[in-house]
Formats: C-alpha cells, sequence, structure tokens
C-alpha cells in the first residue's frame, strides 16, 4: 500500500513553480561535469527520503547541482552526503557508509531526510520567494511524520530559520526570541520534538575545520538519545523510494 508521503514526493518531482530554479537545475542537466559527462542527470526537483515512520527528521538545504540534482536522492553523490551517510551509519541511522545513487542499496533507519529547497539553486543561494514556494513540501512531510517525531536536525543556519518559522506557525512552543543557531544548539518543545542544530556538512565547513568528524558524531548520538528518552521502538519500516 502506498503511504501518504508518496503523493507528496510525486508532487515535488513534477513541481515547476520557480523559472529560475528550473532553468538552472535543466542546464546544469544537460551540460554537466566533466567527471559526470557520460551519466544522465535527473534534473529535476529531489523528493526526500527514509523510514515512513521515523522518529529522526534531517533538514538539509537544497540539492548540489551535481549531487542530488545528479543523482536524484538527497545529499547523494557529494562529499556533503559522504560525511553525513558515513556519520549517520555509525550511529545506526543508515544501512551503509556510502552513497553513490539512487539504486545503491542505501535505506535509512527511523531517520527521515529532506531539505528546506528542492531544487538546486545557483550559487546554492535560493531566493525568499522560492524557499516559500517550496515550503508547502516539508510542512506535509512535517505534519505526516510529527505522531512520531522526537527530533529535527537542522544542517546549516539556513535550514535552523526555516524550521524554526514551521515550527512557531504550528504553534508549537517556539522559545522567544528566536534561538541563535549554533553547532549543538538544542531546543526542547513541550508540545512537539526536540529541534536540534549542526553545522552543514559542506567542503567550506569540513575543509577548514569548523565541522570535525567528531563533533559530527555528538549530533547524531544526541539525536538518539532523544529517540530513546520516551519510546524503545525502532522503526523498520521500508525506505521511500
Amino acid at each position: 500500500m502506498s503511504h501518504p508521503i508518496d503523493a507528496v514526493q510525486e508532487r515535488v518531482v513534477q513541481c515547476r513553480a520557480c523559472p529560475r530554479l528550473v532553468e538552472w537545475r535543466e542546464r546544469v542537466a544537460r551540460e554537466k561535469r566533466a567527471a559526470f559527462a557520460e551519466e544522465s542527470y535527473w534534473g529535476r526537483p529531489v523528493p526526500g527520503f527514509g523510514d515512513r515512520r521515523a522518529r529522526l527528521l534531517i533538514v538539509g538545504l537544497a540539492p548540489a547541482a551535481h549531487g542530488a540534482n545528479r543523482t536524484g536522492r538527497m545529499f547523494t553523490g557529494d562529499r556533503s552526503g559522504d560525511w553525513l551517510f558515513r556519520a549517520l551509519h555509525r550511529a545506526g541511522f543508515a544501512t551503509q557508509p556510502d552513497a553513490t545513487h539512487r539504486g545503491d542499496g542505501l535505506e535509512l533507519r527511523d531517520a527521515f531526510l529532506t531539505a528546506a529547497v528542492r531544487c538546486a539553486p545557483p550559487k546554492n543561494r535560493p531566493k525568499p520567494a522560492e524557499r516559500k514556494a517550496c515550503r508547502l513540501f516539508l510542512e506535509e512531510e512535517f505534519d505526516l511524520l510529527l505522531p512520531r517525531l522526537r527530533c529535527v536536525v537542522s544542517l546549516g543556519g539556513y535550514s535552523w530559520n526555516h524550521v524554526l518559522r514551521i515550527l512557531r506557525d504550528r504553534e508549537l512552543a517556539v522559545p522567544s526570541p528566536k534561538p541563535a543557531f549554533g553547532h549543538g544548539v538544542e531546543v526542547p518543545l513541550d508540545d512537539g520534538p526536540t529541534l536540534l542544530a549542526s553545522y552543514h556538512p559542506s567542503q567550506q565547513n569540513t575543509f577548514t575545520g569548523t565541522l570535525t568528524e567528531e563533533a559530527f558524531d555528538d549530533i547524531w548520538t544526541r539525536a538518539r538519545e532523544l529517540l530513546t528518552q520516551g519510546s524503545t521502538h525502532s522503526s523498520s519500516s521500508p525506505d521511500i523510494p
């Protein structure tokens, strides 16, 4: 049987709401990077993926032009994804440490991976109107996962601010003033999940040592603790393709 998130994912893939993003993602898919010249690029909006019964939601910024925009799966096929999936595997949230393409056998366990914006933006910078146009998809995923959700990890300040907007608009008890972003910052909500901040595993952060593997592992260790505080049940539902 299909899951309600499947319908959201279908709408994501068909979306052409933002002309600038449509033009850019499709141009990148045509022109390609030399290293991937023989590959067929996805060149469409990238749906989230993971466990339909996840208690952990992971939110990034947007697909990379030659990463997820090429492979069609979030964080797959680029250096950021290499860092992310190694860490998720070490923490028991991923069945393997490598993510190269949609058919590589990777599954997420008790985790769902998505992003604020679903198309690769020029210079990795979505415009406010593009973020707003994409927001409905994340809101729908959030609402479908919310009954079981215990932790939301925001990868980077952009995701952090976007998730806080959504939580506040759902009248969850977000502190005021808005909590400032910082690696390891934690915001427990009395009537919702705990929001946990992490530096994004971008090359800018990992190459400079702003984010180390030890510090990244600390985030997923804490996420695991938050998941086990209220329930010992671990979901084993299959991944969303």
